[in-house]
């Protein structure tokens, strides 16, 4: 599960990263002049975009080890590259929300626009007076051209009669029909162009507001914080868009990556050692001595020896039974010690721990120098063939030893040991005294 955690965490702040030097990239680019020095200044922005994310391993690191000039270095470098970054980010946000914004302004006062234009054509529309549709007018209008009177009165241009008179009137109120129906037709036809344009725009972001979440979020602050206006939410919106680039990308990696702890150094399993000495052997080596006690042992000689041939003869015998009953004893004394006692397994000693044993000794009133300490462990690792330690961790593992630390002129010092090393060459360069003997 950690692991599965640490990889989601990777590629999470791998997202992150790679948007955030996208964007690096496309502002570089924008500052060249021509297309080869915007590629020179795009990936000099990504690239210090990607150490961003690098910088916190480093500075803990040098944090960790006391590398405090490394770490200064690190911060310094990091605020430097992150606020360039920032930059960028606020650009491209700010350009892209203004864009978007923009564009949702436009469509929405043209869907605006064509509602008041329906609206004004259905108003027109409707102070069209009554009418019969237009083919009907017009139908009527030619069965009035066929009439006699028509002809009579040349296309209602002379009236002379009643009948006439009838015929043009008739006439000029089917024309004053005709154009109304004409009227209302064409109002129609705009009617329903304007309501297929609307209806093609339902499908797309046509919406009252150019940026709603702005207005919904101006609407909530405005409850607290009256006069908060639509610009200042959307410019704190662009803020917090960059921040989260910047952040996520800065910390995203080394946030994932302390699921592995990677700084952390696991020390091996302590081995299974054998018990040094066994129950059996043990006892051996306890009798040994009372065995060969007997051995060498040689019998007394005295005046009474021939009359003590006999206990001589079995001296031998009883001697011996007491001491395998000693073995027996002996066997079982171990036997019990063992499994009261169970046997101690003995951790391996560090590099550091053998190099106190084999180079340092105790001196009061004595002290050494962290550098001359320092310098001593790495000769006696060329001697020993080992990969010394660095002078942090170094300095770590010795301090868990239990010697005194101070500062002392400015220096750091152990105090209580000395060198063998530094002891030996003080007795190689003493004069020698040579013993006087008297005559």
């Amino acid at each position: 599960m950690r692991h599965l955690l640490g990889v989601l965490g990777v590629l999470a702040a791998g997202v992150l990263l790679a948007v955030s030097a996208a964007m690096n990239w496309r502002f570089g680019f924008s500052l060249g002049r021509t297309e080869l020095d915007g590629q020179i200044y795009g990936a000099a922005s990504a690239a210090a975009d990607c150490l961003k994310a690098l910088i916190p391993f480093f500075f803990f690191a040098a944090i960790r080890n006391k590398m405090w000039s490394q770490a200064g270095a690190s911060a310094i470098v990091w605020v430097v590259v992150t606020a360039y970054s920032m930059t960028s980010a606020l650009g491209h946000a700010a350009l892209n929300r203004f864009d978007t914004t923009g564009q949702r302004a436009q469509t929405a006062q043209v869907y605006q626009d064509l509602r008041d234009d329906l609206k004004r054509a259905e108003e027109q529309a409707g102070w069209i007076p009554q009418h019969r549709p237009y083919e009907t007018v017009q139908s009527a209008i030619d069965g009035l051209k066929t009439q006699k009177a028509w002809k009579w009165s040349e296309g209602c241009t002379k009236v002379s009669g009643k009948t006439t008179r009838d015929l043009c009137q008739e006439f000029h109120g089917l024309n004053a029909e005709l154009a109304a129906a004409s009227e209302a037709q064409s109002a129609n036809d705009r009617i329903s162009g304007l309501k297929a344009k609307i209806a093609g725009m339902a499908g797309t972001t046509a919406l009252s507001e150019s940026d709603p979440q702005a207005k919904v979020l101006a609407d909530l602050a405005g409850a607290f914080l009256p006069g908060v206006s639509i610009e200042r939410v959307q410019m704190a919106m662009t803020i917090f868009i960059a921040m989260l680039l910047e952040i996520g990308s800065g910390f995203g990696m080394y946030v994932a990556f302390s699921q592995w702890r990677i700084n952390d150094a696991y020390a091996p399993s302590a081995p299974r050692l054998r018990r040094e000495i066994e129950d059996d052997t043990v006892a051996a080596t306890v009798a040994a001595p009372a065995l060969n006690a007997l051995a060498v042992q040689k019998p007394r000689s005295g005046a009474n020896d021939n009359r003590s041939i006999e206990k001589q003869a079995e001296r031998p015998a009883i001697e011996a039974h007491a001491a395998e009953a000693k073995v027996v004893e002996a066997k079982a004394e171990i036997k019990v010690e063992s499994k009261a006692a169970p046997a101690r397994l003995v951790a391996p000693e560090s590099d550091v721990q053998r190099f106190y044993k084999e180079s340092i000794e105790v001196q009061d009133g004595s002290s050494v120098t962290a550098t001359q300490l320092y310098e001593d462990y790495c000769s006696w690792c060329e001697t020993k063939g080992k990969e010394p330690l660095a002078l942090p961790s170094f300095g770590r593992e010795f301090a868990d030893l239990g010697v005194k630390k101070e500062r002392i002129a400015g220096r750091v010092r152990y105090i209580g040991i000395s060198l063998k090393s530094d002891t030996g060459y003080e007795e190689a360069m003493k004069t020698p005294t040579y013993q006087v003997d008297a005559a």
